[in-house]
């Protein structure tokens, strides 16, 4: 086993994509079952592969100048499915470390075997930070069983990624698959923030229809950074991107949702508004990279 440490140039690359996804494995095995993943794929209205591969990504932001933060959700209790390997692509990111960072992802309702695996990630394969889906693995950040979690995480110092807000996964299905929004509220985080203030916190995406409250957070607790992925920026709320150009300009992130969205069509949706010319290179890179301590 070869434990990942980054290659990446980072003087070179244009931009750093905070939020992508590991669909599918080398074994043939994907995320999702097949009806979570046509429903997500109706909802966001993709005509690119929806299943991209550890190399996958790595050719197709190799070919952009971009690095890619790459992680799957091991939802195996919420949805009892079985997940992706972290670990399997924590060592496949190694072949590509000049482009890709591999995020792990545990199933917090495990426990105590959730707690153990974050720390192997990180020790032994050296994953940079981890991505939890409240809502699919159907759990509340906030609830005190979580906190050994959180307090290991801290102690590795490594970034806690969360999806906030509406989910295209269970979108039109009757009764969304039985996901539960509320898992998602950004303000479950604002627990989490306070009580672990040396954790790095990332709200994933525009938190909609919650992005008040996000944005109060990630005002407050200065642990807490905004990722502007699964959302053309044309669909940003108006308060979202006046924070971006103004008090919030070094907290917010550049993140696509590959392959839900390309981040050809998040730049070209993004040129349309007024973005500050000093606010791009802290979005696109800047800000990430110190986030991450590349």
């Amino acid at each position: 086993m070869t434990r990942y440490e980054p290659r990446i140039d980072t003087a070179s690359i244009r931009a750093l994509d905070m939020h992508t996804h590991v669909e599918a494995d080398h074994h043939g095995h994907f995320s999702l079952d097949q009806e979570l993943m046509d429903a997500s794929a109706a909802y966001f209205r993709g005509d690119h592969p929806r299943t991209p591969t550890v190399d996958d990504l790595a050719a197709y932001y190799r070919e952009r100048d971009m690095a890619a933060v790459i992680f799957t959700v091991d939802a195996s209790t919420g949805l009892d499915h079985p997940p992706l390997s972290s670990e399997e692509i924590a060592e496949r990111a190694t072949e590509h470390a000049d482009v890709l960072i591999p995020f792990g992802s545990v199933d917090p309702r495990k426990g105590e075997a959730a707690v153990k695996q974050a720390r192997r990630l990180v020790e032994d394969y050296g994953v940079r930070g981890f991505k939890f889906h409240p809502g699919l693995q159907a759990f509340s950040p906030a609830a005190p069983e979580h906190s050994p979690l959180w307090a290991t995480l801290q102690e590795l110092d490594v970034v806690a990624l969360f999806h906030t807000g509406q989910t295209g996964i269970g979108a039109g299905l009757p009764g969304g698959r039985g996901i539960r929004l509320r898992h998602s509220d950004p303000l479950l985080l604002d627990d989490v923030a306070a009580d672990f203030p040396d954790l790095q916190i990332v709200m994933a995406h525009p938190a909609v229809p919650w992005v008040d409250v996000q944005i109060s957070i990630a005002t407050h607790k200065a642990n807490v950074h905004i990722d502007l992925s699964g959302w053309s920026p044309k669909y940003f709320p108006p308060q979202l991107v006046k924070q971006l150009n103004g008090p919030l300009r070094h907290k917010v992130l550049f993140g696509s949702d590959f392959p839900l969205i390309t981040p050809d069509r998040w730049f070209a949706d993004l040129d349309k508004l007024e973005i500050k010319d000093e606010v791009r290179p802290l979005l696109f890179r800047d800000n990430a990279l110190r986030l991450l301590g590349l």
